[in-house]
């Protein structure tokens, strides 16, 4: 086990786009309160442009909380930043990882680790327009940039302008033949050297992201990580994360049931309805709730069918809710 850890985020969800929006985020807060969550990437045009309620709004519930930041000119990224702190985040994240054609084309992502000096520069601006810890999202390496020692040319020159946790995707990123869903599943995983770095690093804190699928796993990597980030596995399964709290931040409450969870979401589907919010925009994150169990296909068949109707509401969960067995 890493002794004397630099976070106290043990585990994180990972930011995923159409994934982790305020819904999502709120469902998994009944799960667990102690993970660490991030927002959907976020990029800097479009807070400073944008409707920066719809994009930045949250719960306080869903703390605590990451906003991740997409873009690379020093001084917007600063301006965002001052945002985030002002609206109430808990950290803020730079996107360095993600490699669609979208996100280089805007010049930022994935395609950044190229430029570690870039980053630098960006993570120095926001460091000294916040006190809230500034944390960085990278690839193990891109294209032919993919050696440990270009992975420690980069987290050495970020690391010098105050980089506070560097969360380490261990797949390299192609950034030219491969699309998103590819690069998240055709690059081979290299935990072994996010540990590496982790060593080579003691003074820095460290977490690893990329295909783990287990809380075994996640104890594994403990071992030799200051933290580890989920992702898809989050969304797939997200009741397989009832157990965090207990197992890895010593809360002695028992975990809710799927019953549970799903029960405390009705006074949140109904402020939502009655905002003008449609149902169908929160059901969609919980049709995996009851993943693996009896009923779960008349649970997720009744939301699909149902949500979507005009004027739908919490009763339509009550109702699904009595088609899954609870134990």
């Amino acid at each position: 086990m890493v002794t004397d850890r630099l976070t106290p985020h043990l585990l994180s969800v990972a930011p995923m786009m159409d994934r982790t929006d305020r819904h999502f985020r709120y469902f998994i807060r009944q799960i667990t309160g102690q993970m660490l969550l991030y927002t959907e990437m976020v990029t800097v045009p479009a807070i400073i442009h944008g409707d920066r309620s719809k994009l930045l709004g949250f719960s306080p519930a869903e703390k605590p909380l990451v906003l991740q930041l997409g873009g690379d000119d020093p001084r917007a990224l600063a301006d965002c930043a001052r945002i985030a702190a002002d609206w109430g985040y808990d950290e803020v994240n730079l996107n360095v990882g993600c490699p669609s054609d979208r996100v280089q084309s805007g010049h930022f992502g994935a395609c950044l680790m190229a430029q570690p000096q870039q980053v630098a520069q960006a993570v120095a601006a926001m460091k000294g327009a916040i006190s809230l810890p500034v944390t960085v999202k990278h690839r193990i390496g891109i294209d032919d940039r993919d050696r440990y020692e270009d992975m420690v040319d980069f987290v050495t020159t970020v690391a010098a302008a105050g980089c506070d946790r560097f969360t380490v995707h261990a797949r390299k990123a192609w950034l030219q033949g491969l699309d998103p869903k590819q690069n998240r599943t055709v690059p081979p995983l290299r935990h072994g050297e996010v540990h590496r770095l982790k060593a080579t690093f003691p003074h820095l804190c460290i977490e690893t992201n990329g295909g783990i699928v287990s809380l075994d796993q996640v104890t594994e990597h403990l071992d030799q990580v200051d933290a580890v980030m989920i992702g898809r596995w989050a969304y797939d399964r997200p009741y397989d994360l009832a157990t965090v709290d207990g197992r890895f931040y010593h809360n002695p409450s028992p975990p809710p049931s799927r019953h549970r969870v799903a029960t405390a979401l009705l006074p949140y589907l109904e402020t939502w309805v009655s905002q003008g919010g449609r149902l169908h925009q929160v059901t969609r994150h919980l049709l995996q709730l009851f993943a693996g169990q009896p009923g779960t296909k008349a649970w997720k068949r009744y939301l699909t069918e149902q949500s979507c109707k005009p004027h739908a509401g919490p009763e339509v969960v009550a109702h699904a809710l009595t088609l899954v067995p609870d134990p």
